[in-house]
């Protein structure tokens, strides 16, 4: 029994060592787009902030969500070659990664100069989305860089090197702000400026990234010259990526899918103010389920990768019960709060009243999000990237989007309707996953990741 508990002991050490670094390092990135927003919104016009903030949402949805669930696929190749010591493939993989999302990049790109006509076919206000088209289009470099960011820190991140991470962020971050301001105030370039500050800044990360891979001893053993094996590895990389892919984005669209629809509501201006800053509130806290799910899916493919399933086992239990445990934690906090709450995010009393009457589902979708931020991982670590696309298309488009619609419409809940719906979803989301990991055997997983890495079998 003692014995027992040294090895959770130690495995709790690991994970607290990584995620402990990779959550204010999420944060940071996040904050990047939180600065450029905020510097548009100074410019004192609301229909620039408009375009922007449209603008925004529309190159995640159609842009960065497939280049960061494409990404997904180097938590399964990078973290289980790591585990099985095949050092030489993580960078192999890194650059079948890096052309990958780079070539994904030109058809975004091409979509992202008629931005204005397809908000404008969705019913977007024709100005509103000339502006959106602008920053959009401007975004582009930042699209590519981007796409070579989130190679590197998966690779990174599938070696357990977190701090590289943390340092460049902060960095980054730092020289962000005086970009921003010179390009949007000094130069007078206004949203164009705002938006190439944005890509300077995501160029000025990939430097700095690639310059600790290029010289530090810690990357030795695992850098590789671009060769023809990283060609050949393409198709094996989008075997993986592009169900890695569309996990992510169903989930993603679900919600903006839902944000459209409250635009439909009675009295839309405050239905859609309630569900925005909600999701502001949700959206924050899930950086640290996602960190946490990060944590796990590289404890769980390395150890995959080095044939240990117990260890594997063990991870997820741990990054489990963390999971649990932080949620808790946090929804109990924030519910202590909640009448007061919702005055931080605006001084409406009709709109703070109306948050406070959600507190009680806030809360439940946090309990919700970090189990599956931390499933997700687990499902990312050990190849299982196609089977969750299956989970989450029927959890979202067959049951929570419909039951929105219908609680929300029908039954006419309005906002509050809406949000059940997709509670519903995230549920059936998260019991199908845990059933998953529940009935997964680590033994034949560990099998198949020494085969995928070994023998090239996806």
């Amino acid at each position: 029994m003692r014995e027992k508990w040294r090895v959770y002991h130690t495995e709790l050490m690991k994970v607290s060592l990584m995620a402990a670094p990779i959550i204010p390092a999420l944060v940071l990135y996040h904050l990047l787009q939180i600065v450029t927003v905020v510097v548009v919104g100074h410019l004192g016009d609301e229909l620039l902030l408009s375009g922007v903030s449209i603008a925004t949402s529309f190159v995640r949805v159609t842009g960065f969500s497939f280049l960061l669930g494409m990404a997904g696929a180097l938590d399964t190749l990078c973290g289980q070659a790591y585990g099985a010591q095949q050092y030489q493939k993580l960078g192999v993989y890194t650059h079948s990664c890096m052309i990958s999302l780079t070539l994904v990049c030109f058809p975004i790109s091409v979509l992202w100069f008629f931005t204005d006509k397809l908000l404008i076919s969705i019913g977007q206000d024709p100005s509103i989305s000339s502006v959106a088209k602008k920053f959009s289009v401007f975004l582009i470099p930042n699209l590519f860089g981007y796409a070579i960011l989130q190679s590197l820190m998966r690779y990174l991140l599938t070696q357990s090197l977190i701090l590289p991470l943390l340092f460049s962020s902060f960095a980054t971050l730092c020289l962000h702000i005086p970009i921003s301001w010179l390009l949007v105030f000094h130069f007078k370039l206004g949203i164009a400026g705002a938006a190439l500050a944005l890509g300077i800044s995501y160029w000025l990360n990939v430097i700095l990234l690639a310059s600790y891979v290029f010289f530090s001893p810690s990357c030795a053993k695992t850098r590789a010259p671009l060769s023809r094996e990283a060609i050949s590895s393409i198709r094996k990389f989008f075997r993986l990526a592009v169900p890695s892919a569309v996990m992510l984005c169903v989930e993603w669209w679900s919600y903006e899918v839902i944000s459209l629809l409250s635009g439909l509501l009675p009295n839309p201006k405050v239905e859609a103010s309630v569900l925005s800053i909600c999701f502001s509130i949700t959206y924050l806290h899930f950086f640290i389920p996602y960190g946490l799910g990060t944590t796990a899916s590289t404890r769980v493919s390395n150890e995959l990768g080095a044939g240990n399933p117990e260890a594997a086992k063990v991870a997820v239990k741990v990054v489990g019960a963390l999971g649990i445990i932080e949620s808790i934690t946090v929804s109990v906090i924030l519910f202590g709060f909640r009448n007061i709450l919702g005055y931080a995010f605006t001084n409406d009393t009709q709109i703070a009243n109306h948050i406070t009457s959600m507190w009680p589902l806030i809360c439940l979708s946090i309990l919700i999000d970090s189990s599956l931020g931390i499933f997700s991982g687990i499902a990312r670590g050990t190849g299982l990237q196609r089977l969750g696309a299956y989970v989450n298309l029927g959890s979202y488009y067959i049951v929570g989007v419909p039951i929105a619609i219908v609680l929300g419409f029908v039954v006419h809940w309005r906002v509050k309707g809406l949000w059940i719906g997709l509670v519903f979803g995230a549920t059936l989301q998260s019991f199908l996953f845990a059933l998953i990991t529940t009935l997964t055997n680590w033994n034949k997983q560990a099998l198949k990741a020494r085969e995928r890495v070994l023998q090239g079998n996806i």
